[in-house]
């Protein structure tokens, strides 16, 4: 199975600032920030990590600067992980944005949530899932069914993936929390993709790493959930 690690940046001056930076160009990571990002380096340090795919916005780009910087490794810049277009809303302060009608549409119905002259949620999920298994696939044929592979993008968009893998509606992705800088993980299979962490800050990783498969190992059995759970051993 391909194991994606899916890296929220890390805290920007928008978080710090109360307002929905959106696509607004310019918006870097906060001192804090470029903390978190110096951090990641040393938590995926155990993982032979294939490749590093990012949004294209600013905030991402310089949260995996110091990872790709470790591993020799040139970041794929993916469009369609990119924020959430917000349109009209973007840059506005959150405060100001929580009397808005569709604020109350964005909390309780979001696949119902069109943003002013911006995109709807429903289509952020569609197109965001749809890059995360074109480059699951790709990266499986290149680097082989065991690969690791780190995906750099935002709040709502790593939400949307994660409610795609658990086969959760989107109306209920809001339930889900992904902090700054942390990391969820998702195994893909043929058959279907496993949540196997979510919002992690901190923690070992290395029981990421794939056993050795055994050559007469059914390869349909990597789809199977474990009976009972796992028993990490």
């Amino acid at each position: 199975m391909t194991t994606l690690i899916l890296l929220r940046h890390g805290r920007s001056t928008s978080n710090t600032a109360g307002v929905l930076a959106g696509r607004t160009p310019g918006v870097e990571l906060d001192e804090r920030g470029r903390e978190q990002a110096d951090k990641v380096v040393e938590r995926l340090s155990s993982l032979p990590i294939a490749e590093i795919v990012t949004s294209p916005l600013t905030r991402c780009r310089q949260t995996v600067a110091p990872l790709a910087a470790a591993r020799g490794l040139e970041p794929v810049v993916e469009d369609d992980l990119a924020e959430v277009d917000y349109g009209s809303w973007t840059g506005e302060k959150i405060s100001d944005l929580g009397k808005e009608d569709l604020w109350r549409v964005v909390q309780a119905h979001p696949s119902a949530a069109v943003f002013p002259d911006g995109e709807g949620l429903a289509d952020m999920q569609a197109r965001s899932v749809a890059a995360i298994r074109r480059h699951t696939k790709r990266i499986t044929a290149e680097h082989g069914k065991d690969a690791i592979w780190v995906a750099c993008s935002h709040g709502d968009v790593i939400k949307a993936v994660l409610a795609d893998a658990l086969a959760c509606h989107l109306d209920n992705f809001q339930r889900i929390v992904v902090d700054t800088c942390s990391v969820s993980v998702v195994l893909y299979t043929e058959l279907r993709p496993f949540v196997a962490r979510m919002n992690e800050q901190s923690g070992d990783v290395a029981s990421l790493i794939p056993p050795e498969r055994k050559p007469d190992e059914e390869e349909a059995a990597e789809s199977d959930a474990v009976v009972g759970g796992a028993t990490n051993a």
